[in-house]
C-alpha cells in the first residue's frame, strides 16, 4: 500500500485571479520558488509570473502580455525564459520587460498556446494546448539552443503536459510526457541533435482514474516520478502521487484537504529538507464547488523522505 502523506495549505495565492491556474512551480534559492498564473479568470488573456519565500510568506506578482505555460530562471539575475502564447521570450522582473526571441510557434493551427515545458542544458522541451481540449492539433516542441532552432516533434496532442528528461546509464536521454486526456505518462527516446523523438512507452497508465495527469517531475536520483492529478469533481482532498518509473507501482500519495484539482509539483529545499510544492487551480469550479472546496486555488508544502544530497535543486543553463 502506497504512503499517504497530508499536504499544507500555504497562504498563498491571496487573491481569485492568481488562485484561478496556478501551475509550473520551480524552485530558486532554498525557500523560495517561482510559480505561474497562467490566467487571472475564465475570461482572462494575461497572467503572471510569481516568486514566492516560504520564509517571508511574501508573493511577489509580475502580470506578463499574455497567458504564460512556463517560466524557468536564467542565470541572469532577475531573468526568466517564459513561453507565452506563442512566443518564446525573456522576462526581466526588475524592468518588467517581456522580450521575444521566438514566435509563431503552432502558427499552422488556430486556438492553442503554449503550456509545459521542461529544461535540459541550453534546450527547451515544451507543448502547446487545444483551448478547447477536444482537437489532437497541439505541439509538442524542442528548442535546440545550440543554434537557436524550433523543431516540432509531434502535432498530434491534446494538452501537454508533465514534462521531465533524464540522462541514462548509456548516455542516451529519456523524455517523459502526459498528453492529459490520454491519461498516460509515457516514455520518449530524445535525440536533441538529430531532433527527433522515438516511439513512446507507456510508464503510468491512468485510463480507470477519475483524476487527470497534469505536471509531473522526476525525483532527483531519476527512479521516481511525481505527478499531480487534476480531478474536475468536487472532493475532500486532491492528490499528488509518486509512481516507481522501473515497477509502475504507486509508492506515495500526498493529498491536498479542499483542494482536488491539483497542477503541478515542484521539489524545494526548505529548513534543510526537501519539501514538495502542489500548485492547485479554481478553474472550472461554480460558487458552490468553491465553497465546498475551500483551500482550491492555493499552493500546498509537504514533506518527502527524499535525500538531500546539498546539490541544486534545479539547474538552469539559460543566459
Amino acid at each position: 500500500m502506497p504512503e499517504i502523506r497530508q499536504a499544507v495549505a500555504l497562504p498563498v495565492p491571496s487573491t481569485d485571479a492568481l488562485r484561478f491556474l496556478p501551475e509550473g512551480p520551480f524552485a530558486l534559492a532554498d525557500g523560495t520558488f517561482s510559480w505561474v498564473g497562467i490566467q487571472h479568470g475564465a475570461q482572462a488573456t494575461h497572467g503572471s509570473l510569481n516568486l514566492y519565500d516560504l520564509a517571508t510568506e511574501t508573493n511577489q506578482s509580475f502580470e506578463l502580455p499574455g497567458r504564460p505555460g512556463f517560466a524557468f530562471p536564467c542565470k541572469t539575475a532577475n531573468r526568466f525564459v517564459v513561453g507565452c502564447e506563442r512566443s518564446l521570450g525573456f522576462f526581466d522582473t526588475e524592468t518588467k520587460v517581456f522580450e521575444s526571441f521566438q514566435d509563431g510557434i503552432d502558427a499552422s493551427v488556430d486556438n492553442t498556446i503554449i503550456n509545459d515545458g521542461t529544461l535540459f542544458e541550453d534546450n527547451l522541451v515544451f507543448g502547446t494546448k487545444d483551448l478547447e481540449f477536444a482537437t489532437r492539433k497541439a505541439g509538442l516542441y524542442l528548442y535546440r539552443g545550440r543554434d537557436a532552432k524550433l523543431i516540432q516533434l509531434r502535432d498530434d496532442q491534446i494538452c501537454s503536459n508533465g514534462k521531465s528528461i533524464v540522462k541514462e546509464s548509456d548516455g542516451s536521454l529519456s523524455l517523459y510526457d502526459i498528453d492529459s486526456p490520454t491519461r498516460q505518462i509515457v516514455r520518449y527516446r530524445l535525440d536533441i541533435e538529430a531532433g527527433s523523438i522515438g516511439e513512446p512507452t507507456v510508464v503510468v497508465d491512468l485510463t480507470s482514474d477519475a483524476a487527470v495527469p497534469d505536471g509531473a517531475i522526476l525525483t532527483p536520483d531519476g527512479k521516481q516520478l511525481i505527478v499531480s492529478m487534476f480531478l474536475p469533481d468536487v472532493a475532500e482532498f486532491g492528490s499528488t502521487r509518486m509512481y516507481d518509473i522501473a515497477t509502475g507501482e504507486l509508492v506515495c500519495v500526498w493529498q491536498t484537504p479542499g483542494s482536488p484539482q491539483n497542477t503541478c509539483p515542484a521539489l524545494v529545499r526548505y529548513e534543510g529538507k526537501i519539501q514538495l510544492i502542489i500548485t492547485t487551480a479554481v478553474e472550472n469550479m461554480d460558487a458552490e464547488a468553491k465553497a465546498k472546496c475551500p483551500n482550491a486555488g492555493q499552493l500546498f508544502l509537504a514533506e518527502t523522505d527524499l535525500v538531500d544530497d546539498g546539490g541544486p535543486i534545479n539547474d538552469c543553463y539559460w543566459a
